[in-house]
Parts: C-alpha cells; sequence; structure tokens
C-alpha cells in the first residue's frame, strides 16, 4: 500500500513571513505618546496607532497577520496584533498610549493587554461604540 504522508498544519498560529514583512516597515520618526484606535467587528479587528494629531503612523489587522475566515474574528488574533504593533511601537520609542475602542467584537481587550504586556503605558481607555438612539424607522404593518 505504501506509507502514509502525514501533513502537519499550523493550528490558528502567526505566519512568520507576513510577521517579519510587517515589522521591517517601521516610520523612523520618534514619538513617546499616541493614540491607539481599536475597531473590533464580529469578523475582524483592526488596530491603528495614531500621533496625537491624529496622523496614523501604523496598522494592522488580524488578515494582514494570516488569519483567515472565522479565526480573524478571535481574541488570539487580536492580541498577536496587538503584540506586533506594540514592538514596532517600541522601534520608535514610544512610551504611553490612549486607547479609543470602538465595535461589539471579542478582541476588544485582548489587543489591548498585548500592549500592556509589551510594556506600553495606557493611559486612558475610551470606548466609541456608536449606538443607535432610536434606529432606522420601523415597517408599516401588514394589512390583510
Amino acid at each position: 500500500m505504501g506509507k502514509k504522508r502525514i501533513v502537519k498544519k499550523a493550528g490558528g498560529s502567526v505566519d512568520q513571513g507576513l510577521k517579519a514583512r510587517s515589522l521591517s516597515r517601521v516610520p523612523k520618526k520618534k514619538i513617546s505618546h499616541a493614540i491607539l484606535n481599536i475597531q473590533s467587528t464580529y469578523n475582524n479587528t483592526i488596530v491603528s496607532l495614531a500621533d496625537s494629531e491624529g496622523k496614523v503612523l501604523m496598522w494592522s489587522t488580524s488578515g494582514s497577520l494570516g488569519f483567515n475566515g472565522a479565526k480573524k474574528g478571535t481574541p488570539f488574533a487580536a492580541a498577536k496584533i496587538g503584540e506586533l504593533l506594540a514592538e514596532k511601537a517600541q522601534l520608535m520609542g514610544l512610551k504611553s498610549v490612549d486607547a479609543i475602542v470602538k465595535g461589539v467584537g471579542s478582541g476588544r481587550e485582548s489587543a489591548i493587554r498585548a500592549f500592556i504586556a509589551k510594556g506600553v503605558e495606557i493611559t486612558s481607555i475610551k470606548d466609541k461604540t456608536p449606538v443607535p438612539h432610536n434606529g432606522p424607522r420601523a415597517k408599516k404593518p401588514r394589512r390583510i
């Protein structure tokens, strides 16, 4: 019958090539305080780092790190994004950030926790999740 081939599949970890490529493009600008924007949806997590004026310095998503499908919306993927951006930010000399969280996804807290674990101080956390006051107009009732 012949030998059986065993194919080992990486269990949801980060693609090392994509991570190395992302770390190679670090801005030369030195900054000590920044704004961390986290947009977390059910399907994906987008984390961007901006200076105090609001100009985006760097950003990353779970899809850009090699996660695909349902794994993009997980807290693990958000933590990996946070770790990567924290490493890049420390190369720029970043010491503290203000976090602004937007969305209802599961990666809200884990991205912030990853930043704290890498040694970047979080000075404030704001939740700017949009909440509808009344929502769109309801459909008219059916007449039978």
